[in-house]
């Protein structure tokens, strides 16, 4: 069963259970998958909507932040119970070891050795963990990785004299 008519089958189950909650949860997935639809003026795959569904939980966890430096813990709850639903519908998450391991091969394919090659690693990375990692995390690792990388170069450079 595809992703779209999970999620539709789900909507009806929702609405003859009574769970308003994941009924509109659901709804306004539909919604953003159909607003991408008509944009894009195509049917979106299997990976296009888990697409969709995984900037549904970004755009939540981004508004639980927001909730949360404004002191409303009510509606830190609301936006925490959303993502919980979106979430059943997401593929496994990757784990910050298995990121690291996808980083480090990225890093090795490309060649990378600075920050400025950053773009080139995402570029890699982007399609192995879309809608499987938080974009942002793998951002921090890829960062950090090639500042390591950068800094051991400089290093050798130099001699390891720092400058």
């Amino acid at each position: 069963m595809s992703l779209r008519d999970r999620i539709q089958s789900d909507v009806a189950t929702a609405m003859r259970s009574g769970d308003a909650l994941r009924r509109d949860v659901l709804r306004m997935t539909q919604s953003a998958a159909y607003n991408v639809e008509k944009r894009e003026r195509r049917t979106l795959s299997e990976e296009d909507y888990a697409a969709v569904l995984a900037k549904e939980v970004k755009t939540r966890r981004e508004s639980v932040d927001a909730f949360r430096m404004g002191g409303r813990e009510d509606l830190v709850a609301k936006e925490e119970a959303e993502i919980a639903i979106l979430s059943e519908y997401l593929p496994q998450q990757l784990t910050d070891d298995e990121i690291q391991a996808l980083v480090d091969e990225a890093i090795a394919a490309t060649g990378a050795s600075s920050a400025r090659d950053m773009g080139k690693v995402m570029g890699v990375l982007s399609p192995k963990t879309r809608g499987r990692a938080d974009g942002k995390r793998v951002s921090e690792l890829v960062a950090r990785a090639l500042a390591a990388a950068d800094l051991a170069t400089h290093d050798a450079a130099t001699g390891g004299r720092g400058a």
